[in-house]
């Protein structure tokens, strides 16, 4: 079992028992990690899911808002289909490209000349971390992701973004899995950067359908040459 399948299944008992409530925060990593028997970092990687998921709000600091606060019901509709799709590993590749390009293309297209300049900066920031030249190969595909979800995110649609946010494993999973399969690394990754880098140029400017094809031919022609290679 998933670290993330552990503490959403404690989340639930506790719910359950009436030891937590919606609002209430969870216990801090060390506690959660010296409860379950695992790593901090484990935990630490759930919470995320657990995010992603819509389950828990995370804030960052020492305050009274900080931690991780339940915010949804394990067991609502919604919470139970995205965990669907996070438990599962056997999700077609091709089905997860065609839903990326409805959902991305409709994102960047919405998103175009209205996005939040701060969100803009996030993404922005997100390839300047991806433009370093001894940057792993994972490392450069979980930022890829990252992004993704991004620019998802910038059309300001809650539930787009977070079937794409529970997408997120999905996505670095098979884009690790079809990686290999390309003959020259360090082409298709300055390729795969000058790609992001229209996108974002064309939902910065404005040209929604720009955007929306561009990044549709990125998501596209990754699988395509992936496939081919």
């Amino acid at each position: 079992m998933r670290t993330h399948e552990l503490v959403l299944r404690q989340v639930e008992a506790d719910l359950a028992a009436g030891k937590l409530r919606l609002g209430d925060r969870l216990p801090g990593e060390r506690a959660l990690a010296g409860q379950l028997g695992v790593s901090r970092p484990s935990v630490r990687e759930a919470i995320r899911v657990l995010e992603a998921m819509g389950v828990v709000r995370t804030a960052v600091g020492s305050g009274p808002e900080a931690g991780a606060v339940i915010v949804a019901d394990p067991g609502s509709p919604l919470t139970a289909t995205l965990r669907l799709h996070l438990a599962t590993s056997h999700l077609p590749m091709g089905d997860i490209v065609q839903t990326r390009v409805l959902l991305e293309s409709w994102a960047v297209r919405e998103a175009a000349g209205r996005a939040e300049p701060d969100q803009l900066a996030a993404a922005g920031r997100l390839l300047d971390a991806m433009d370093d030249p001894e940057l792993p190969r994972e490392r450069f595909h979980l930022l890829d992701a990252e992004f993704h979800v991004a620019l998802a995110a910038l059309a300001g649609n809650v539930l787009v973004s977070t079937i794409m946010a529970s997408l997120r494993e999905a996505i670095h999973g098979y884009v690790m899995a079809a990686a290999p399969n390309l003959p020259d690394w360090g082409s298709a990754a300055a390729g795969l950067r000058a790609q992001h880098r229209s996108v974002l140029a064309a939902v910065t400017g404005g040209d929604g359908d720009a955007a929306a094809r561009l990044v549709a031919e990125h998501i596209e022609g990754f699988y395509r040459a992936s496939r081919l290679a």
